[in-house]
């Protein structure tokens, strides 16, 4: 990759002079009023502070009883709407012809706005409406089939096993660091064959991608961000170079040799190569720490599985309901439409706010809570639904399976230590840091 790289090739996507939606919101800064005390007008979920403050369940709960098609406008992306609730959520995501892909999967710049700021986040089969979209996802889809999962159930389970055995006991320690992190970034670098001493390098990738640019955050400016971005097409790109050599069995691999994607250059893959690295580590490593602070919320939940470990099944799709580690999605009108009795426009932006349809009391009772013995806790959106259906699913759910049956054999209790301190993003519902202790049986 030449230094003459232009910005649109990067998946920032934003010019350094002007500010993404998120960067728009978070502008307003903490202290966003409560609730209770805006008008329906004036809530606005994307604000990345309600998430970082853990205070998004009263706003959307206000959207889902009184405008569960809620509509914003902001200066950086045009006119936006917010579906809360989860059957508007499920047929949007369910018509793929009305409501495309292509133009980003996160709210981004009016459609077809002229100038450098337009620049959308493509590149990237998530981001693809068929055909295109099909091929690109089935060069890679193999490695996480059912049954390549379960061939690799055991190489998971000896290494949350040796994570586990190495863990402090009796002192404080950072939980998604020290556990979650390093569990789904070991898998990452078995899934790319990456170089597993730089499998850090991954992790870091994936925090800045939908990472707001601010003093003292995990990047301080968009300069920052585009050039470790830039490090890291110029990493993929050695390894591109090489897996063309020496193929493995690898998702690299697959890309450089697939015959939808094997014209393509690696710079042009870097939204496939981040949207595996973000769906392998930001989601699974969130939904791994969301399950111990969860049960220490509820401990009762806590006290029912330590009773019966049988119940580690049916915790995996509560938790991951209860966690949703991706926010939202994006789609885009591609011509007027109705949703709810709200007139949607051609080229008006659409937020699946996954995080609001799970919480939705009209197919979920008491939402809020977690309940590990819920019955149709599958029917969660975590994953979305339709032809985008998260691929690495399968595999998401093994890790968080094995992960509990294991903390079960070892543990009387993980017990948090103090509130984790969040991610600042309306997309990304993660944890930075979770202190606990263990008590060993």
């Amino acid at each position: 990759m030449s230094d003459t790289t232009t910005e649109t090739e990067l998946p920032t996507r934003w010019p350094q002079n002007v500010r993404s939606p998120e960067q728009e919101q978070a502008k307003v800064g903490a202290g966003v009023p409560e609730a209770a005390a805006l008008s329906i007008e004036e809530i606005n979920p994307l604000n990345a502070h309600l998430f970082v403050e853990h205070r998004w369940h009263d706003h959307f709960a206000r959207l889902r009883a009184e405008d569960p098609v809620h509509f914003n406008e902001l200066d950086s992306s045009g006119r936006y709407w917010s579906l809360t609730k989860y059957h508007d959520i499920k047929k949007v995501e369910g018509d793929w012809k009305t409501f495309s892909s292509a133009n980003g999967i996160t709210l981004g710049p009016p459609p077809h706005t002229p100038g450098p700021g337009a620049a959308t986040q493509q590149g990237s089969f998530i981001a693809m409406d068929p055909p295109t979209h099909g091929e690109q996802r089935k060069t890679v889809q193999p490695v996480v089939l059912p049954r390549n999962v379960r061939t690799i159930e055991p190489l998971i389970r000896e290494r949350a096993i040796r994570v586990l055995d190495s863990l402090p006991e009796g002192e404080t320690f950072d939980w998604v660091d020290t556990v979650s992190i390093e569990l789904t970034t070991m898998m990452l670098a078995t899934l790319f064959d990456f170089p597993f001493d730089d499998r850090r390098k991954l992790t870091r990738w994936s925090d800045i991608v939908f990472a707001i640019p601010e003093p003292g955050g995990i990047v301080e400016s968009m300069e920052q961000k585009r050039d470790e971005l830039t490090e890291c097409v110029r990493y993929f790109e050695g390894l591109w170079e090489e897996r063309k050599k020496n193929p493995g069995d690898d998702m690299i691999s697959m890309l450089v040799h697939g015959a939808a994607t094997s014209h393509m250059p690696a710079a042009a893959h870097l939204g496939n190569l981040l949207l595996l690295i973000v769906g392998g580590n930001d989601t699974t490593r969130n939904t791994m720490s969301g399950s111990v602070y969860a049960l220490n919320k509820f401990p009762d939940q806590y006290d029912k599985l330590i009773a019966d470990p049988g119940l580690v099944p049916k915790l995996v799709p509560e938790i991951i309901r209860w966690q949703t580690p991706l926010a939202y999605m994006r789609r885009t009108a591609t011509q007027d439409c109705e949703i709810g009795g709200k007139q949607i426009r051609q080229n008006d932006q659409l937020l699946m706010w996954y995080i609001s349809g799970n919480r939705d009391e009209d197919v979920f009772d008491n939402a809020d809570d977690l309940d590990i013995e819920r019955e149709n806790a599958y029917l969660h959106l975590a994953f979305g639904h339709g032809i985008h259906y998260c691929m690495g699913s399968r595999l998401a759910e093994m890790q968080l399976k094995v992960l509990w049956e294991e903390i079960l054999q070892r543990f009387t209790r993980i017990e948090i230590q103090a509130e984790p301190e969040r991610t600042l993003s309306s997309f990304v519902n993660g944890y930075a840091h979770l202190p606990v202790q263990v008590t060993r049986k």
